[in-house]
């Protein structure tokens, strides 16, 4: 148990940070799986104006810190190499 009240309220507001951080992961896996269903289909198109939404994602979760940037970049390189490979 915290002794002090500061150690209370990090207690709090880290559960709150927790749970923010948690639903933007799931965010992004769920845009990740659309993004997946869409290169499956071949609808290329459609996949390049999702992908600017999904990098956009990415990289304002890196920027706060919820994921490493070079993870975000990582992914969205991948996920435009699929694109890319669409006939």
């Amino acid at each position: 148990m915290p002794l002090h009240t500061a150690a209370y309220k990090a207690i709090r507001s880290d559960a709150k940070k927790r749970k923010r951080n948690e639903a933007i992961k799931s965010e992004l896996k769920t845009i990740v799986k659309k993004i997946d269903g869409l290169i499956a289909q071949a609808k290329k198109d459609e996949a390049r104006n999702y992908l600017k939404l999904v990098s956009a994602k990415f990289m304002r979760a890196a920027s706060k810190n919820i994921i490493h940037k070079k993870n975000a970049s990582r992914k969205i390189s991948r996920l435009a190499k699929k694109i890319n490979k669409i006939k």
